[in-house]
């Protein structure tokens, strides 16, 4: 057992709600990127803009409980069952309860307390 883990394309910065549009208009009218807010539907993010930063995406959350900022990362593998299984035999346990997620995805941390989505590369 030994998966295959690659950097995903998606970047969350997790945001404070106090912060929020300051942080959008940096992105937008400062450093001129494309930024665009889209819909989203989850109980712990209240809005969401997509930045396209090269091939990279990140996403701006604005989340009403944070009182800092956080970058959140996205890790892609073959298969999440088997990786799931890789992290937690070298004791890294999955945190799904930090947010709501599709199924077959993981969220899992670094010791740091930096925060990867763990997700099959079918799912990107």
């Amino acid at each position: 057992m030994d998966p295959k883990f690659e950097a995903g394309i998606n970047i969350a910065i997790k945001i404070p709600k106090n912060t929020y549009e300051k942080t959008v208009t940096f992105y937008k009218d400062i450093l001129k990127l494309p930024v665009q807010e889209v819909p989203v539907n989850n109980p712990t993010v209240s809005k969401t803009h997509k930045v396209v930063f090269g091939q990279n995406v990140i996403w701006l959350d604005c989340v009403d409980n944070y009182t800092h900022s956080e970058t959140w990362l996205q890790l892609t593998v073959p298969d999440v069952g088997i990786a799931t299984q890789y992290l937690e035999s070298n004791g890294v346990q999955t945190c799904d309860e930090l947010e709501e997620l599709p199924e077959n995805m993981h969220w899992i941390q670094d010791p740091a307390g930096t925060v990867f989505n763990l997700q099959g590369r079918d799912q990107e």
